[in-house]
């Protein structure tokens, strides 16, 4: 049904545009003959003013030649072509001897008849020629000032609102078109002004889909697609007489800047909302880890308290045990809290001394073998002297995050492999286990504050901290992390640190 009627309203249009060309057709061939014969008409008066005041040949013709040359600026130059015959004839039959009549005796007359009409057409020629260039002179400075108001709209545009209805109604308001459609990929809608025609909407998608550039001159339509760079970000349809397709190139121009700046400022407006929303949530979780810290060492002293004094039953002594335990992980939670806060707000006064990286991640694994939950070690290490200059607690923490996640989601009895490399310059640490992949999406995500991979919950219990501390560790550190993973292979997190230059004894 939508097929048939946009071949109807086709089929109007182009019957619409028919009618207008006959039209046109006609007013044209009236203009012509009325230009012609008014242009005849006045020869013919000048020749009669001229016999009866017994003007010479020379005078008349100079007349005639200005009438010819008003003819081709006020009209054209057919119109001036018969106004130059009907004038050469009057010349001929009036003034050239023998007077009365057609006949040319003297070749001088002939070569006088034959100048005045060679000059009359190049006058005429040139003199269109002239108006031609002056008209196009007027439309491309009109196409200027109708682009640069354009230009000037879009800059001022409500960055609040939708920038594609905007544009739509800038452009039918300036260049005065019939109608138009903007096709905006990313956000999937088409915006449209003028004339309300469906077939636009679906033609300015057809465009963007095809990503082809089409003019319509008997459709009086214009498709352009929408490159700001190399990619396109749309497409847009326009309709109207007073087109051109240059015009309709610089207006594409136009949108496709006007569209790619919306959504630089949208891009903006959100990084800027989200770091604010950062530093917001950074504070309330130092001032969270802070209240938190004061009744835990309370808990602590309480339940280690009671263990030391003895005195308690079987049962008694596991609760009070279970609370110690608990009220330990609480004390780590809030530590991680704490430092994932004074990294992100950059208050971290990092204690740097030369670190020595085997020593380092021995002292991690015989000091939490314990969560290693019976999984065996295999450290790889290619140079028992490398280290790098930083804050050794806070490096620490970063790697015992690695192991710990690898502890967590390798499989049951699998080993986790350890390994430090030292070249180019920096420090190389790789922990990797085998058992479930990261997949491609959460490889960035996974260090982000908070975030847990779809599933892991039911894997092992965590904060989603861990992995964020690390990578700020590593950047506070001038290095980085980052995470490989592949189905059957396992997943190796990397933690790379720049190498000291200073002597390790």
């Amino acid at each position: 049904m939508y097929l048939y009627v946009s071949f109807i309203d086709s089929h109007k249009l182009a019957n619409m545009m028919t009618e207008i060309d006959a039209k046109t057709g006609r007013q044209s061939a009236m203009r012509f003959a009325g230009h012609a014969l008014a242009g005849s008409a006045a020869v013919l008066a000048v020749a009669y003013v001229g016999i009866r005041l017994h003007v010479n040949f020379s005078t008349t013709g100079f007349v005639h030649l200005l009438i010819v040359v008003l003819v081709a600026m006020m009209s054209g130059f057919w119109e001036a072509t018969v106004t130059s015959l009907v004038a050469l004839t009057c010349l001929n039959y009036f003034f050239v001897p023998p007077v009365y009549t057609l006949y040319v005796a003297d070749p001088q007359n002939w070569v006088a008849l034959i100048t005045f009409e060679s000059t009359a057409l190049l006058v005429s020629r040139l003199s269109i020629q002239r108006e031609k260039q002056a008209r196009t002179a007027i439309q491309e400075r009109r196409r200027m000032e109708k682009l640069y108001e354009l230009s000037r709209r879009t800059l001022l545009m409500n960055p609040q609102q939708s920038p594609g209805s905007q544009i739509v109604a800038q452009i039918r308001d300036v260049v005065q078109v019939e109608a138009v459609a903007l096709f905006d990929a990313a956000r999937a809608r088409v915006d449209t002004a003028g004339d309300d025609n469906p077939e636009l909407e679906v033609l300015a998608r057809d465009t963007y889909l095809q990503d082809r550039n089409e003019d319509h001159a008997d459709l009086v339509t214009w498709q352009r697609v929408l490159r700001p760079g190399t990619s396109s970000i749309g497409a847009m349809v326009l309709r109207g007489i007073n087109l051109s397709p240059l015009l309709a190139d610089s207006i594409a121009s136009l949108t496709a800047i006007a569209l790619e700046r919306a959504r630089a400022f949208e891009k903006q407006s959100h990084a800027e909302a989200a770091r604010q929303s950062e530093k917001l949530r950074t504070a309330v979780l130092d001032a969270l880890a802070h209240a938190f810290k004061t009744p835990l060492t309370a808990i602590r002293t309480a339940s280690s308290g009671l263990l030391e004094a003895g005195r308690l039953d079987a049962a008694q002594e596991d609760l009070v045990t279970l609370i110690d335990e608990e009220s330990d992980k609480l004390n780590v939670l809030s530590t991680r809290l704490l430092q994932t806060a004074r990294l992100e707000a950059s208050e971290t006064n990092l204690r740097k001394e030369t670190v020595l990286i085997p020593q380092l991640i021995d002292e991690i694994l015989t000091r939490h073998s314990d969560q290693l939950g019976g999984r065996p070690t295999q450290v790889s290490i290619a140079n028992q002297r490398c280290a790098t200059y930083g804050d050794r607690e806070l490096l620490g923490t970063a790697i015992m995050q690695f192991i710990d996640n690898a502890a967590k989601y390798s499989t049951p009895g699998s080993p986790i492999a350890i390994a430090v490399d030292d070249r180019d310059g920096e420090i190389l640490i790789s922990v990797h286990n085998e058992g479930s992949e990261v997949r491609p999406e959460d490889r960035e995500r996974i260090f982000e504050r908070f975030y847990r991979s779809p599933g892991s919950n039911h894997r092992a219990p965590g904060t989603g901290l861990g992995l964020s501390i690390t990578k700020e560790a590593a950047e506070v550190h001038r290095g980085r992390a980052w995470v490989n993973s592949e189905e059957g292979r396992g997943t190796t997190f990397f933690l790379s640190l720049p190498r000291t230059e200073r002597r390790v004894t």
